[in-house]
């Protein structure tokens, strides 16, 4: 069973579960309102709650810069990272519980390469079919073809065998991948070259309201069944004999759990692109938070995710101002020292309890 067991959950285990909830809730609303606050021209914290007020009670537009720049373009951007982040996290938690694997991600069984691929030829062919839904529409297009042959491939006698999805998804990720550099290679238009690279890094840079509702949308409703499925990713985790003998059908959850995934990560990914360790890294932080338990855990890392996440993209956005990161970028440098110092705590407390 993954279970990390640190020193982290001693410090907290005081703290009720239902307090720390709710403290890390606060924590996002305040972040949100502060991370609006941020960028090439600063708007005081104040100030951002009182346009955000105005408009949330039903106040009309103003023509203020302050407000076109909070309300227009990056209150939007905010509530989309915040999204984005809650999804990813989400994903990559279950994930590591269907496959019991701790270092599994959504981007380990090739979904974001296969969402590239699409996206890609969008790009270099320029194709406009569906206007501004035509990229997510391609991208989300792409991954689902890349889970529904990674599915296809590891499944045996109807069972579906969580090492040979592990494989068969690292195998198709780099062919996927070599299919978008190839593509790339073969771009004539440097334009369009650099707004793939950019993309393949991952960015919000563009977002409006008309970009928010889908992903919110199926973020939202992905979380509310994910949820409400921990008890049987518990029993998933525990391996296919003990799952039987509480009744499970370990493979038809395993499917039904992994299309919510394709479903979560396929729609994030389509609109920020590739960013990756947020849904490697956040999950662990949770385990050293609640433990292990998935109805304890998931709702933590939702929150966690859209933390880090919303404040990744806040550090694109300033960190080389007026210029802007690709928020890939960030969530490596910081991702990478995470995950370092949450090896080291899980093998601290592998020491601890051998």
């Amino acid at each position: 069973m993954i279970a990390i067991v640190g020193r982290l959950p001693a410090r907290v285990a005081a703290v009720p579960y239902p307090a720390l909830v709710a403290l890390l809730t606060a924590a996002l609303a305040v972040s949100v309102v502060a991370a609006t606050g941020f960028g090439a021209v600063g708007v005081p914290a104040g100030e951002v709650a009182g346009i955000l007020a105005h408009h949330l009670t039903g106040g009309g537009d103003s023509t203020s810069t302050a407000d076109l720049i909070v309300w227009r373009i990056r209150f939007p951007r905010v509530l989309l990272s915040a999204v984005a982040g809650a999804g990813l996290a989400l994903a990559g938690a279950v994930v590591q519980g269907v496959v019991r694997n701790p270092v599994a991600d959504p981007y380990l069984l090739g979904l974001s390469h296969g969402a590239s691929v699409g996206a890609v030829l969008v790009l270099t062919t320029g194709t406009a079919v569906l206007g501004a839904l035509t990229l997510p529409a391609a991208a989300f297009t792409g991954a689902a073809v890349a889970i529904g042959i990674v599915l296809a491939m590891s499944t045996r006698q109807r069972r579906l065998l969580p090492v040979r999805l592990i494989l068969v998804g690292v195998a198709f990720g780099h062919l996927f991948a070599g299919i978008t550099s190839f593509v790339l290679a073969r771009t004539d238009s440097s334009a369009a070259q650099q707004q793939i690279i950019f993309w393949l890094l991952g960015g919000l840079s563009g977002t409006n309201w008309a970009t928010l509702p889908v992903p919110a949308i199926v973020v939202g409703v992905a979380t509310g069944l994910l949820l409400a499925r921990a008890r049987r990713l518990n029993a998933l985790v525990l391996g296919e004999e003990a799952g039987a003998a509480l009744g499970l059908n370990a493979s038809r959850q395993r499917w039904y759990l992994l299309l919510l995934v394709t479903l979560l990560t396929g729609t994030v990914v389509a609109v920020s692109g590739g960013i990756g360790f947020v849904g490697l890294i956040v999950p662990h932080l949770a385990r050293m938070l609640v433990g292990a338990d998935h109805r304890r855990m998931l709702p933590v890392t939702v929150v966690l995710g859209a933390l880090f996440l919303l404040w990744a993209d806040v550090a694109a956005r300033i960190l080389i101002s007026p210029a802007e990161l690709p928020i890939g970028v960030l969530t490596a440098f910081l991702g990478v020292p995470c995950f370092l110092l949450v090896m080291r705590a899980r093998g601290l407390a592998a020491q601890e309890t051998s």
